[in-house]
């Protein structure tokens, strides 16, 4: 993949879409991009998809390839608006 715009978290196994990428806010480009993506994760057992989802990746480019270095996931809604609480009380200081 050559471009940040290429890069996506859908994962496909057996034919189902297991994890469905809703939207994606790219932080930063270059050598190394950092990007948010929102997703739901295919729920066999209920046969649906779950609640929404958050994940930071981080990527490398190395010979025109991204490959993820890590990756931060954060597993509810409750925990975004904590983590959105403390980034704002920090930047405001």
């Amino acid at each position: 993949m050559a471009t940040v715009d290429d890069l996506t978290i859908d994962f496909t196994e057996d034919d189902i879409l297991i994890v469905k990428q809703l939207d994606k806010e790219v932080l930063t480009k270059g050598a190394w991009a950092t990007i948010m993506y929102k997703f739901q994760q295919w729920d066999k057992k209920n046969e649906k998809y779950g609640e929404d989802k958050y994940t930071i990746r981080r990527y490398q480019k190395k010979a025109d390839v991204y490959s993820q270095r890590s990756k931060f996931n954060i597993s509810s809604k409750d925990q975004a608006k904590k983590i959105i609480d403390v980034l704002q009380k920090w930047t405001q200081e």
